[in-house]
């Protein structure tokens, strides 16, 4: 048996982990060559893999971002303008390859599904500290990212306290609150905006003006997809031959201005950026990557392609990739999490409740 290995997308934390589970598994218990492919896609379309040993695989557990390398820039369907799926299928038969396990987020498991069409045996591990993908209750990755977008919640709330001011805590995330609404609610945040539900200026003004009357300050954590009503998300820049050629950011600064005219105290931005995908995983990410990539490994044994591992109902299990491709996950309005905020008077800036959703 001949497995490739392949991290795509953005880094995170806990993919050495998975990688680590993944390749030791097939090694130990189907005598496996394991074919690490580099920097994502682009090893397969630049013909960069080397293969792992058993000791490339220890003592990676703890380590944060990838052995391999990833790139989210990398789509074989439209790299530098031209579809060049052909020759990464061509690859991989050269390659010997029984199946490639693809490590990765929607962009990585939408473009997986469709070289599983051309023919490609593929097992998807989901990564993402954004926990947007579809079908599973999470990702690995996320909950290092809220335990770093918490901490630093903590330490903001000691200078806002020290000098009465508005904290603004910009979040990843992308078109989905997660980070920011786990993180918000962690950290005690007064305003928690996401983009599932476009925030209303006044409602934030008047959530800040009441908290200044009690204690003098406010922590608002801000998801940086998060718009205001009849607005736009800020944009950081556009990145052609992407999967999601689109960044964002900024959003942080934006409300700061709108705030700034409306407030009497003073108002501070900050965005975490990438240092919300840096350094060790926890613990709790570290198990998880590991059962998943030992669960992909298990889907190899048994020839079951095609497919991506998942939680549901706190277990582990697979579904088709197509169930994963080209979508992602929203915080819903029955979401216990946003639930137990809204009944903790946390405000997510929008005047009608009841219509969020």
């Amino acid at each position: 048996m001949r497995i490739g290995i392949l991290t795509g997308g953005g880094d995170c934390q806990g993919l050495n982990a998975a990688i680590r589970a993944v390749a030791k598994s097939l090694m130990l218990n189907n005598n496996a060559e394991i074919i690490g492919i580099e920097d994502g896609f682009d090893g397969l379309l630049k013909r960069k893999v080397r293969q792992l040993s058993y000791a490339d695989c220890s003592g990676i557990l703890s380590l944060g971002g990838t052995i391999l390398g990833t790139s989210n820039k990398a789509n074989p369907f439209d790299y530098q303008g031209k579809d060049c799926s052909a020759d990464v299928m061509s690859y991989y038969h050269e390659l010997g390859l029984d199946a490639v396990v693809m490590i990765g987020g929607d962009g990585t498991m939408s473009i997986a599904y469709e070289l599983s069409k051309l023919g490609m045996n593929i097992v998807g591990v989901p990564k993402t500290i954004d926990n947007d993908l579809m079908c599973t209750e999470r990702t690995f990755g996320f909950q290092t990212a809220v335990s770093i977008v918490t901490e630093a919640i903590d330490r903001l709330r000691t200078t806002g306290h020290s000098h009465k001011r508005v904290m603004i805590l910009e979040t990843m995330g992308r078109y989905a609150g997660w980070i920011a609404l786990h993180a918000g609610v962690a950290g005690g945040a007064d305003v928690i905006l996401i983009p599932e539900y476009p925030y209303n200026i006044d409602e934030i003004v008047s959530a800040c003006e009441l908290r200044a009357s009690e204690q003098h300050y406010s922590i608002i954590v801000v998801a940086e997809g998060a718009k205001p009503e009849d607005g736009t998300m800020a944009v950081q820049e556009t990145i052609a031959d992407s999967p999601d050629p689109i960044r964002l950011g900024g959003i942080s600064d934006v409300l700061k201005s709108q705030l700034e005219t409306r407030l009497n105290g003073e108002v501070r931005a900050t965005s975490l950026g990438h240092i919300q995908r840096g350094g060790s995983p926890t613990a709790n990410d570290r198990i998880f990557a590991t059962n998943v990539g030992a669960f992909a490994a298990k889907l190899i044994s048994e020839n079951l392609f095609g497919r991506v591992v998942v939680q549901q109902k706190n277990q582990l299990t697979s579904v088709p990739l197509e169930q994963v491709a080209n979508q992602t996950k929203g915080v819903a309005r029955d979401n216990i999490t946003l639930q137990s905020a809204l009944s903790l008077g946390i405000s997510f800036g929008v005047a009608n409740l009841d219509a969020m959703g």
